[in-house]
């Protein structure tokens, strides 16, 4: 479809999918669901003055060819940011880098989907002069849809591990999954930023054009917990020089990051030090959470989205905990039922409260850790 005529002329698009946040003039998109439909509420958003409306089966398909169209008639560069694990942390110290030289906009939260591009994309305004798109999947061919929305001039693959192994069959599938980035780029002519302690990476970029970069140490001063954190700090400061970013300005937005929504986060309580890094989880963060943790009591919850590989996974986990004599270790979820753990497994979150309240945790520090799913920030009051 041409969008000429929506897209002429405007600094910027106001785009809403919810029909409660219409306002005048914006473009609403009726989009349906397993438990709404959109649809449903296009007569009350012509009355809230909604200037254009999507709707219909195809509303998500014409919405992503919307914000291709928008990313094309802006021509600002976008740097699109895939991984396994680190994607989002390195997206955020990428933003907090470029941000102090440029008009930045950047993915907010977790806006990584095939809809969460394309409203990332919509959001940029003439006003800006970069962007940074982050880029999630659980399917093969995900990657690929979501760059062929946004057309991202220049990519960056934090790593690949045994994530969504359910969706995406086995690690093979997620490297050639991730690596769709690298083919969108080596066909437009783009490169990639490339951490080369990464022998997968090397492999899945072949002849792409690269900047590389190092996995190095963690700068003093920093916000972040973990010496996984190395390799998006360094990711951050290769993308910062060579955008023009001096090394000290750089250092000091990563300094100044403070990580959110339970990554990364360091918390001192009354009670305990916490290390909550309890957003998502697969069995390569949560290896690297526990190998680089010094603490002695780990909370760590189910792994999820693992199919066949759940069981031996989650094994592992337990191998681990048991190699490092672990002073006390709570688990969460059916799954380390069907494993040798010999540590208490709670079913759900709420059991984990329930027992919480009667032995309450005091002088430990903590590692909070597991899919987003066990909900294991209910748990964060009562430590």
């Amino acid at each position: 479809m041409d969008w000429s005529f929506l897209i002429r002329n405007k600094e910027s698009l106001v785009v809403t999918t919810d029909s409660r946040k219409v306002t005048p003039g914006c473009v609403f998109v009726a989009l349906k669901g397993e438990h709404f439909d959109g649809n449903q509420f296009v007569e009350q958003a012509k009355r809230d003055g909604a200037a254009y409306i999507i709707s219909g089966e195809k509303a998500l398909a014409e919405l992503q060819d919307l914000a291709r169209a928008w990313r094309r008639e802006l021509g600002l560069p976008i740097l699109g940011i895939t991984g396994t694990n680190g994607k989002t942390t390195t997206k955020e110290l990428c933003a907090a880098v470029l941000s102090t030289k440029y008009k930045l906009y950047y993915t907010q939260g977790n806006l990584n989907n095939q809809l969460g591009v394309p409203l990332t994309l919509l959001s940029i305004t003439r006003a800006h002069e970069m962007a940074i798109v982050e880029m999630g999947a659980s399917h093969p061919g995900d990657i690929k849809e979501l760059v062929e929305i946004a057309e991202p001039n220049f990519g960056l693959i934090t790593n690949v591990g045994r994530a969504h192994l359910e969706g995406f069959g086995s690690f093979e599938g997620v490297q050639r999954t991730k690596a769709e980035l690298y083919d969108f780029l080596r066909e437009h002519g783009g490169f990639c930023f490339r951490n080369t302690d990464n022998p997968y990476l090397a492999k899945m970029a072949g002849d792409l054009k690269t900047v590389p970069y190092t996995t190095g140490t963690m700068p003093e001063g920093t916000h972040l917990v973990g010496g996984y954190n190395a390799e998006n700090v360094s990711a951050a400061l290769c993308v910062g020089e060579y955008f023009g970013v001096s090394r000290e300005a750089a250092l000091a937005a990563v300094r100044a990051y403070v990580p959110s929504n339970n990554r990364s986060q360091l918390m001192q309580t009354e009670k305990n030090t916490v290390v909550v890094d309890a957003y998502n989880a697969n069995p390569t963060s949560m290896q690297a959470a526990i190998n680089a943790f010094n603490g002695n009591c780990y909370i760590l919850g189910a792994m999820r989205e693992l199919g066949e590989y759940s069981h031996l996974e989650h094994q592992n986990i337990v191998n681990m905990l048991l190699e490092r004599k672990a002073e006390k270790v709570l688990l969460v979820g059916g799954e380390y039922n069907e494993t040798t753990a010999p540590y208490p497994v709670f079913e759900n979150v709420e059991a984990l409260c329930e027992y919480l309240q009667k032995e309450p945790l005091k002088g430990y520090t903590v590692l909070l850790k597991g899919s987003r799913s066990n909900q294991l920030e209910k748990v964060i009051p009562l430590l």
